[in-house]
């Protein structure tokens, strides 16, 4: 039962951080560094990943309108969806590329509280200096968004793969920087997690395999389905919050919990 209490604890955490720029997989890294699952090693990596399709399958609930092309009639509407996704699949190719060559090599030598306190620390200030410095932001519509920035911005997702960094925190950052409006840069950072997330998480699963145990199974569904909920209520909120407010306050979380994470760790 103490298991699946963990579980859902770590699915509200997933729902959560996902979708705001302060690392979903940095948090629960640390969660559960300090509050173990009494599950195997390859097991606990699997759920880190294998979690995020409960948020991604949020994103789709939520923009299932703009995401898919033939939820209209108006051949404008079913054009401009096509190219999106267009652009998504190019700027998913970088990360898919360098996560298929060092998965295991990030997994051994990245996955601690040191390296993750560092990221949340290097972003949180990028973010202050961007949002201090950044006032143009001129691209308003998703379909402004060019073939060149969603290459660019999967370039910036590359970056990710360092737990602590956050997925959405580096897209995020990087549509800004090439002059999206933070809701565009948001809805962006949303659709492309969704061909990144289910790609990592069956690469995860089958890497892993199928051998568990029904009490991992069920933290597992457990994990899945509770970050799901709190994602369709974090994304709503993201959403209604950039349309007034800019990222700063996050960047100061980041910074904080970096500095709890190296004062725990070196006391």
């Amino acid at each position: 039962m103490l298991e699946i209490l963990k579980a859902i604890i770590l699915g509200i955490i997933q729902g959560i951080t996902e979708w705001l720029p302060v690392s979903s997989t940095g948090h629960m890294i640390l969660f559960e560094n300090w509050f173990p699952f009494t599950f195997s090693k390859e097991f606990v990596d699997l759920f880190f990943v294998f979690i995020q399709l409960g948020s991604i399958i949020a994103v789709i609930v939520l923009f299932f309108n703009k995401l898919f092309p033939w939820s209209s009639s108006s051949k404008a509407h079913q054009h401009n969806t096509i190219l999106l996704w267009v652009k998504i699949v190019i700027a998913a190719f970088p990360g898919a590329i360098i996560g298929l060559l060092f998965d295991d090599m990030i997994d051994t030598l990245l996955y601690t509280p040191l390296v993750i306190a560092i990221a949340l620390i290097v972003y949180g200030l990028l973010f202050i200096y961007i949002e201090k410095t950044k006032k143009d932001h001129p691209k308003d519509t998703l379909n402004l968004i060019t073939y060149k920035d969603a290459l660019l911005i999967g370039v910036f997702q590359v970056l990710a793969l360092v737990p602590g960094t956050s997925r959405s925190g580096a897209t995020i950052l990087g549509a800004i920087i090439l002059g999206a409006s933070r809701t565009v840069a948001a809805e962006f950072s949303f659709f492309l997690a969704i061909p990144m997330m289910f790609g990592a998480s069956f690469l995860k699963l089958f890497k892993a395999g199928f051998s568990w145990t029904p009490l991992e199974w069920g933290a597992l569904a457990t994990g899945t389905i509770v970050a799901f909920v709190v994602s369709i209520l974090v994304i709503r909120f993201l959403m209604d919050y950039v349309k007034k407010h800019d990222f700063t306050y996050f960047a100061y979380y980041r910074i904080a919990l970096a500095l709890v994470v190296l004062t725990l760790i070196f006391i």
